[in-house]
């Protein structure tokens, strides 16, 4: 049985509040909290999707909206923002669920957001980052410049990425993960672009794709 609840939560006074969506399996072992990308909100499909088959694997979610969303404007917060709107879920979260540990982390800009707090000064009670598709460079720029920040990230981080993705080619993509040492590992998604999609003559379908990905999340977090 899965429980739905919606909550606000307070970024600072002069950001405002954004809204929150707690969804929790009776049998939850982990609560994530749950950035949505760049061109989506947190009640976006993608995300909806993300958050049950976590749900099937035990994980809680709590997905927030950034601000930008929130207030319907076109362009992304920028850096200084997200990271506070991130840091406020997370102590929302902490407060929503106290029970369970605490992850973060998110698709593309919401993952990268994510880790950009906790570079700056961890998140509190967070035991790991996941990033569901770390968009290490736009698309044919071939850089690993939006990584740099990784070094000061204190906690484990799990990248899944697609085979496919064109913001993180895999040969950019692996070497950052392994100067970042026994505190990152990749999860590779054959076939897959961005957004975890795959074609048909992959033998899967795209909720078969989130499955294995929530059930690989699972097994990374009980090994924290």
């Amino acid at each position: 049985m899965l429980t739905a609840s919606e909550h606000a939560v307070p970024v600072d006074d002069k950001i405002g509040p954004v809204s929150g969506l707690l969804l929790r399996p009776d049998a939850a072992r982990w609560l994530l909290v749950l950035g949505h990308g760049a061109g989506t909100d947190m009640r976006h499909r993608s995300m909806e999707a993300t958050s049950h088959a976590l749900a099937g694997a035990g994980i809680a979610t709590f997905r927030f909206n950034f601000p930008y969303k929130e207030h319907k404007r076109g362009a992304p917060d920028r850096p200084p923002v997200a990271a506070a709107t991130v840091r406020a879920a997370v102590r929302a979260a902490a407060a929503i669920a106290p029970d369970l540990p605490l992850l973060a982390g998110g698709r593309s800009f919401g993952g990268r957001m994510t880790s950009t707090a906790a570079a700056q000064e961890p998140l509190a009670g967070v035991c790991g980052i996941v990033f569901f598709g770390f968009p290490l460079h736009t698309a044919g720029a071939r850089s690993t410049e939006r990584a740099a920040h990784l070094a000061k990230v204190t906690v484990p981080l799990l990248f899944l990425q697609g085979s496919k993705d064109a913001l993180a080619e895999i040969d950019l993509l692996r070497p950052v993960v392994e100067r970042l040492e026994s505190r990152a590992v990749v999860h590779v998604v054959e076939d897959a672009d961005h957004s975890f999609k795959v074609p048909k003559r992959s033998g899967r379908t795209d909720e078969q794709v989130l499955d294995e990905l929530a059930q690989r999340v699972r097994r990374w977090a009980d090994a924290l």
